[in-house]
């Protein structure tokens, strides 16, 4: 059977004859039930979807037809545009972004490897929704796991993992929400770990970016997945070996050039909801488009407003900061200490500035007085643009130099003394 249906998919994909049935299995292959419709009539609170500019404002930059939506450039953070971004609504299955924070955390520090093997429960496999089919007793290595939740949305995939990790999904979801609370995700509350209708799981577009921003930007191997556009699983169960195709439900990986990931998500009360990731010119932008009325709609908004960002986007990155001198230590057990800068500092302009205008100025202290932590700030790297502050970086003590004793003192003299 899984074997039949992976062939259908496949050919659905590639026929011409076959597009409306998978336009058709791409609305059901996340989280809706078979008692959803395929594409669910938009109550009185949405946009007409004949009518591209029936949910905008008339004076807004770029036309969306989805209620709430924001972009963000992701390696400053920077947010361009909004519309109504911190309304609280269903997740769908982008849900599953944080889901794969988590997974990367875990791969990050080591608790498990992309060659683990992972038990399916009964739990995970009775996941309704987007799925790959999974089998209680299945195995599965973490690899193919995350696959499966990047590029089919899979819900059993989600569950498995979620058991895996922390021994239960309720176990899991507390560390989602306690992970969204640390990156400041403040509409948010989850509930699930696939994003399934439930009461109170819920989420905002501004915490979607929040989010996809930190998988993208601490993991950027996430792309290594989620540009994914067909490949295939094997299912290994008592009823033997099988091929089972994925299919990678965004659209746009196909449909728009600098596409990059991230994840879709639908259902009934969440409507058609996309974090589109795109790169163009060293630019990243992320694009969440939430509660959109139908499909085409989520990644014609999406892709209207990646162009958008694109086009009034240039970014400034210094590569080459003022060398750092050594500080003069005084009364400590070294006299000089080596600096270092925090980061690399990083500009976003929109106005159509001259980016070589960019002027800096280094402050630091010509002596400090020990003692000295190893982290702590010694100065800071400020730059400006047209006379106007546009942001700064900190430099940092290398090392800790405690204050200097009387027995420092003397052992010094001695050596002084000893070296003549």
């Amino acid at each position: 059977m899984h074997t039949i249906l992976s062939i259908f998919i496949s050919l659905s994909l590639l026929s011409p004859a076959f597009l409306p049935m998978a336009s058709q299995f791409s609305v059901l292959a996340e989280n809706e039930t078979p008692a959803e419709s395929d594409n669910p009539s938009p109550d009185a609170s949405m946009p007409d979807a004949s009518n591209p500019d029936a949910a905008s404002d008339a004076s807004a930059p770029v036309a969306l037809s989805a209620p709430s939506a924001l972009l963000m450039e992701a390696s400053t953070g920077t947010i361009i545009y909004e519309k109504d971004a911190h309304s609280i609504l269903h997740p769908a299955s982008i849900t599953k972004i944080m889901t794969l924070i988590l997974i990367f955390d875990a791969l990050d520090t080591q608790k498990i490897s992309l060659d683990d093997v992972v038990t399916v429960s009964e739990h995970a496999a009775s996941m309704g929704g987007s799925q790959v089919f999974l089998e209680p007793g299945e195995t599965q290595t973490v690899d193919t796991m995350i696959k499966c939740i990047s590029v089919a949305s899979a819900n059993d995939a989600c569950v498995a993992m979620a058991e895996f990790i922390a021994g239960s999904e309720d176990a899991f979801v507390a560390q989602m929400n306690e992970r969204a609370a640390g990156l400041g995700m403040k509409d948010t509350n989850f509930v699930n770990c696939c994003g399934l209708d439930v009461d109170n799981h819920m989420t905002s577009a501004y915490d979607v970016a929040l989010m996809s921003r930190e998988l993208i930007t601490k993991y950027p191997q996430i792309h290594n997945y989620s540009t994914i556009w067909m490949e295939n699983i094997t299912h290994v169960t008592k009823k033997g070996s099988s091929e089972f195709g994925l299919t990678n439900t965004n659209k746009l990986i196909k449909q728009y050039a600098y596409a990059t990931g991230l994840k879709t998500g639908s259902t009934g009360l969440a409507k058609y909801c996309v974090s589109a990731t795109a790169e163009k010119d060293n630019i990243k932008l992320i694009a969440v488009i939430m509660a959109a009325p139908d499909y085409k709609v989520r990644f014609a908004d999406a892709s209207a407003l990646l162009d958008y960002g694109f086009s009034i986007c240039r970014l400034y990155q210094d590569t080459t900061p003022p060398a750092l001198p050594e500080l003069s230590v005084r009364g400590g057990t070294d006299k000089k200490v080596s600096l270092s800068y925090e980061g690399t500092f990083s500009y976003l302009d929109t106005a159509g500035n001259d980016l070589n205008l960019i002027e800096k100025k280094l402050s630091l202290p010509e002596e400090i007085k020990a003692p000295v932590t190893q982290g702590k700030e010694a100065g800071t790297l400020y730059y400006t643009l047209n006379e106007k502050e546009i942001g700064s970086i900190r430099v940092l003590y290398d090392t800790t130099i405690p204050k200097a004793t009387y027995q420092d003192y003397f052992r010094k003299t001695l050596t002084y003394f000893f070296s003549l």
